[in-house]
């Protein structure tokens, strides 16, 4: 028979699986003879047996806690409902991974109309009594049986009202008694049936409500956010109760080992007297500093401090803790590793080292890579965020803060910025190449399309910019310079506020503080990169932006999208040509325009770059991508061309492909029209063969996009190869370069033993490869996935995160075929999922030589490429 419920004894902080965090460290307290009150974990196995007994608790499972309950109500000497001294406990939710807050917990479970008697004369306390009876209905009612609080809320405000009192503890006995008979009756109305009075049904219906906040929607999300399986459950903690209401002697507080903002090693928390734990939190009671429990109580916070010390030794870890003063006496009712600042998690990690407690190696894995965005990025001041008012929510495309008046377009963005200076914000439905002008000069950028890998959030994550996408709710009329959302209209230059790492837009000004980077910060770096086995590139088009990267430790870039280059207001116009020349010699005269455009661009890449690899990726979108579809920007366009509407508009038109991005793009352009290979790489040798000059040693990586036929490579590939090494005897000098390609289609992976004869190094473009993969539009999945995610079917955004069984399995397919066919091929990865810590891991344990990213996110990979190592050591 399946245990499925364990005595705290019975438990060890080894148990994490099974017993969640929270009951894992329960037990492992108990073990080291700490004050705990003695209970029991209802396992995380049961809340999946629970789900698949369609959210039924089984009969065994039920009559394992009945005799778990009968085993702690001995140790306690106190009996369940006893109408003399009756056995009261607290239910509490502990899934293996901490979700604060997202879960549920209900207090003094076991109170009835007759125990709340007893209580009273054991205690002779009647107030303390009637408190926890009126705390316990209502949040029975409220968690369990999902009846709003505010309904009781209500009553207890007009009570305080008609007593002319403030304060829930200004209420003596008698109004408490009266307030529960109120509550009661409240109950009943609104549930149609009485309060439940037997103790055991109440813990029952309790232990369901726990495993049923599972699957709230807040806990959802948290999950989503932060990786967590839906599969792994929650455990469910009853636990004997300790009461800090029990008057000016007791109380409760929640305490920190070290300071979680700075790191600093002081304990740091707070507590109030005559209180339970839910008034620490609530904020309706200004709690005191744990610094104060000195004056008010030395020998107690004397005995408090050792026990945190020792907690922090033992965990070898800063601890978060949760405690109960009754009358005088201390009891632990949780302990788990502390949330953290990045700052903070930073300070602790060096100081432990220091302190000989961890070894480099466990201090780097004590930062979680995805922390360090807030050190990159600027972010809102904690005071005036408490003030601002969240109009919406979107996809967290680019992370950071930022504040500043709206604009609609691109061209007014910088009309708005060069008038005083002041930020601004680009708000439009989706932004496209040509706005790229304006997403320079704005603080932030928010769309109400587009996905985590749309033209928004791809460039704002290069260039380091606050991005929310695809926000649904807001509607933008850009010709009448305004937007909706929420029956609210703002319009152009209107203050709002962006959090590119939540998603949240606020309707106002939110002050804004530059991001900070320690000493603290470079010591971890050294040691991530002392661990590490993967590189670490950048995407980078600009220099830019490759100077970004080198600084935050990037070893070359692994992605140069030479098509950005070529929407510059000094180079749009030569493409243009190019795309209605209506012969080869007329393109080459507009190719030989572009060409020392794209050479000085790659000579300020290598430059930058300082000798270390750089990958150029040949064009790769359609060419309709470059023409306006407004009918008055072709008019405005054909008369500066000296080209008829009706000549420019048939060329647009013939452009027109009914899905673009499985069209006429990437090496399809190249077999098109060869001579567009020709002048890149014209660009590409001349500029390394320039910077060579000056003394660095550049070797240039060429990369063909969105080969799926060898045959497709090898045409292209001759076109490369030919005028490269014209260009090299011509010049009279030695360059090596090489010609790789990306797998980004499926057929490619699957066949790349072949294309690996002639490409000699693979880039994984897993924007693509999932994009195809799945058969999703990446800018339309958006509108259904959330779907997707309420239903089950997805527990992630497979282009936030590498769908490891799918895509992961094409890859991995594609490095091992690769390998066998060029062993020493070099491997690496240039989609958005190289600065996702999960797919670094998951890339990392498949063997790739690197990963790449955008600029701010370099240190994120490096970290997590030093983590996936320490776990998974390469041989």
């Amino acid at each position: 028979m399946t245990k499925y419920v364990y005595l705290f004894k019975e438990g060890n902080a080894s148990m994490k699986n099974l017993l969640g965090g929270k009951g894992a460290n329960l037990a492992e307290m108990t073990s080291l003879g700490m004050p705990v009150p003695q209970g029991f974990t209802v396992t995380t196995e049961a809340c999946n047996d629970y789900y698949r007994n369609k959210k039924v608790i089984a009969p065994e499972i039920i009559e394992q806690i009945y005799n778990a309950l009968a085993v702690t109500e001995k140790e306690a000497g106190k009996k369940f409902g006893d109408p003399n001294d009756p056995f009261l406990v607290s239910v509490r939710s502990g899934a293996r991974a901490s979700m604060p807050g997202m879960m549920d917990t209900i207090l003094n479970l076991g109170l009835n109309n007759v125990a709340v008697e007893g209580l009273a004369k054991l205690t002779n306390n009647p107030r303390f009594a009637y408190d926890s009876y009126r705390r316990f209905i209502q949040m029975f009612a409220d968690v369990v049986m999902e009846i709003d609080k505010s309904n009781f809320e209500e009553l207890l405000e007009e009570m305080k009202h008609k007593k002319g009192v403030e304060l829930d503890t200004e209420l003596d006995a008698n109004d408490l008694k009266k307030l529960v008979g109120e509550f009661l009756v409240k109950y009943e109305q609104l549930k149609g049936e009485p309060f439940p009075q037997d103790p055991k049904v109440q813990l029952i219906e309790a232990v369901t409500a726990v495993f049923r906040s599972w699957d709230n929607p807040r806990a959802n999300t948290y999950r989503r956010l932060n990786h967590i399986p839906y599969e792994w459950g929650t455990a469910v903690n009853v636990q004997g109760m300790v009461f800090g209401n029990m008057g000016d002697d007791s109380g409760t507080g929640v305490a920190f080992s070290r300071n979680p903002s700075t790191g600093e090693n002081e304990l740091y928390g707070e507590y109030l007297f005559n209180a339970q734990g839910e008034d620490v939190v609530a904020g309706i009671r200004t709690p005191k500093p744990i610094s104060e429990l000195k004056n008010d109580n030395p020998a107690l916070y004397d005995e408090f401090f050792k026990i945190s010390k020792k907690l922090e030794a033992h965990y070898r870890d800063m601890q978060d803790m949760e405690f109960t003063i009754e009358r005088g006496k201390l009891y632990m009712l949780q302990t788990r590793n502390g949330k953290r600042t990045a700052q903070a998690a930073l300070k602790v990690a060096i100081d432990l080292v220091k302190e000989g407690v961890l070894s480099e190696q466990e201090a780097v894995l004590k930062v979680e890579p995805a922390q360090l965005d807030a050190l990159l990025h600027p972010q809102f001041n904690p005071e005036a965020l408490k003030k601002a008012r969240i109009i919406t929510t979107g996809l967290n495309a680019s992370p950071g803060a930022a504040t500043g008046r709206v604009a609609f377009t691109a061209e007014r963005a910088k009309e708005m910025k060069k008038k005083d200076g002041l930020p601004v914000i680009l708000v439009r439905q989706e932004t496209s190449p040509e706005d790229i002008e304006g997403m320079i000069v704005s603080s932030g950028i928010l769309t109400s399309r587009g996905g985590m890998t749309s033209h928004a959030a791809v460039v704002a994550r290069g260039m380091g910019t606050c991005c929310v996408a695809g926000a649904g709710q807001v509607h933008v009329n850009e010709k009448k310079k305004e937007f909706e959302v929420g029956g609210e209209i703002f319009k152009e230059g209107d203050w709002i506020s962006l959090d590119g790492s939540t998603g949240k837009v606020y309707g106002q000004k939110v002050d804004t503080q530059d991001a900070t980077v320690s000493g603290d910060f470079e010591t971890l770096m050294k040691w991530a990169d002392k661990y590490r086995a993967l590189k670490v590139r950048t995407n980078a088009d600009t220099p830019r932006d490759a100077k970004v990267a080198y600084k935050y430790g990037a070893e070359g870039i692994g992605l140069c999208r030479t098509e950005h280059m070529f929407f510059e207001p000094d180079r749009i116009p030569a493409v243009r040509e190019m795309i209605v020349a209506k012969n080869k010699a007329e393109r080459e005269k507009a190719l030989a325009k572009l060409l020392p455009m794209q050479r000085e661009d790659f000579i300020g890449l290598y430059k930058e770059m300082k000798g270390y690899a750089v990958t150029i990726r040949y064009l790769d979108p359609p060419l309709h991508e470059f023409v306006p579809t407004d009918e008055q920007d072709i008019r405005d366009l054909a008369k500066e061309m000296g080209l008829s509407f009706e000549e420019l508009s048939k060329t647009i038109n013939d452009l027109h492909e009914t899905n673009p991005m499985l069209g006429h793009r990437g090496v399809r352009l190249s077999v098109t029209y060869p001579e567009i290979a020709e002048m890149q790489t014209r660009a590409v040798i001349e500029a390394a063969i320039a910077v060579n000059k000056e003394g660095l040693n550049v070797v240039p990586e060429i990369m063909i996009p969105l080969v799926g036929d060898i045959k497709e490579l090898q045409y292209v590939k001759d076109v490369v190869v030919a005028t490269a090494d014209k260009i090299i005897k011509d010049a009279g000098v030695k360059l090596e370069y090489l010609v790789g390609t990306m797998i980004e289609i499926p057929r490619a992976a699957i066949t790349a033993d072949v294309i690996a004869k002639e490409a000699e190094f693979f880039s994984f473009g897993t924007n693509d490869l999932t994009q195809m993969t799945f058969g999703f539009s990446r800018d339309d999945a958006g509108k259904f996935l959330g779907d997707y995610y309420d239903k089950k079917i997805f527990a992630n955004d497979p282009f936030a995160h590498i769908d490891q069984n799918g895509v992961g399995k094409l890859m991995e397919i594609a490095v091992k075929l690769g390998k066998e066919t060029r062993p020493d091929i070099k491997l690496g990865i240039c989609g958005e999922h190289g600065g996702d810590p999960i797919s670094v891991e998951f890339c990392h344990n498949i063997g790739l030589t690197y990963v790449s990213c955008s600029p701010f996110r370099v240190p994120i990979a490096r970290l997590a490429a030093a983590h996936a190592n320490i776990k998974n050591p390469r041989k």
